[in-house]
């Protein structure tokens, strides 16, 4: 008969927690959406801006009131730019003659 909650009530799941034991953590997060930012400046930017975005946002907590880490919000900052930046090059404003540059 143990296994009808005998023993579930010593161990009991605190109810703030918010986190998964199994999935990365929030500075693992925005260490990879840094790298995938500065990355992004180089190649594929349309993909790892929005990347960098999500890991950032992530690791920030999905908030602005938390207390943020650098890297997170470097990733978010440089993530947006990127996306920005990949945007306007596939519009065709930088096209030589027409445009930004």
């Amino acid at each position: 008969m143990a296994g009808f909650g005998q023993g579930t009530r010593r161990y009991p799941r605190s109810r703030g927690r918010r986190w998964s034991r199994t999935g990365p953590d929030r500075a693992q997060l925005g260490i990879i959406g840094a790298i995938c930012a500065i990355a992004g400046f180089f190649v594929l930017g349309i993909i790892l801006g929005p990347v960098a975005i999500a890991c950032g946002w992530l690791a920030m907590g999905r908030t602005w009131t938390s207390t943020r880490s650098l890297p997170a919000l470097t990733a978010l900052v440089l993530g947006t730019i990127d996306t920005l930046l990949a945007l306007i090059r596939l519009t065709g404003a930088t096209t030589p003659g027409y445009g930004l540059f």
